[in-house]
């Protein structure tokens, strides 16, 4: 078994309305450091990867992401195989 995670957010040119609420938010705390927060999702996934390469397994979960885990007109995304289990 290996687990993979995937992390989508939206792309920098896509307006975030939560990630602006959520940095109004720390200034208001007095986190006056913070410039910019962006939001986003992650997917932790666990696979039956046996006799699949780390190759395949990436295309695959691009692949995945592409089709259901993002809305890849408006959102970026990255893959990241963890340990297997």
């Amino acid at each position: 078994m290996r687990k993979a995670r995937v992390f989508v957010w939206l792309k920098k040119d896509v307006l975030d309305p939560q990630g602006r609420t959520i940095n109004e938010a720390l200034h208001g705390l007095g986190y006056g450091l913070v410039e910019e927060v962006r939001q986003g999702k992650a997917f932790d996934i666990q696979l039956n990867d046996d006799g699949v390469s780390d190759e395949n397994l990436r295309e695959l979960l691009a692949e995945m992401s592409k089709r259901i885990l993002s809305n890849p007109v408006i959102e970026d995304f990255t893959v990241e195989l963890l340990d297997r289990s």
